[in-house]
């Protein structure tokens, strides 16, 4: 089972361990494994939480964009298949 943690829990457990408590207790005291901990670390490690909102954001901005072009860019195949028949 997949648990999803919010904002406010990532970053709370990130400042845990940067105030001294080893990453092997933190990882056991909040259920997860040391490779997601780092994973988090290296994605959001320095953050605060409105940054890590902004993050998210643009995250989804930008899967939206890319979907976009890939939509036109589809759109714009056609339309040379179609001028080639012509």
């Amino acid at each position: 089972m997949k648990r999803r943690f919010t904002e406010e829990q990532i970053i709370g457990i990130l400042k845990e361990a940067e105030a001294g408590l080893k990453v092997k207790d933190l990882c056991r005291q909040h259920n997860v494994t040391e490779q997601t901990y780092y994973r988090w670390k290296s994605k959001y490690g320095g953050m605060s939480v409105s940054e890590m909102r902004r993050l998210k954001e643009l995250e989804s901005e930008n899967a939206r964009l890319k979907k976009i072009v890939a939509e036109k860019e589809l759109h714009i195949d056609a339309l040379k298949e179609v001028v080639k028949k012509y």
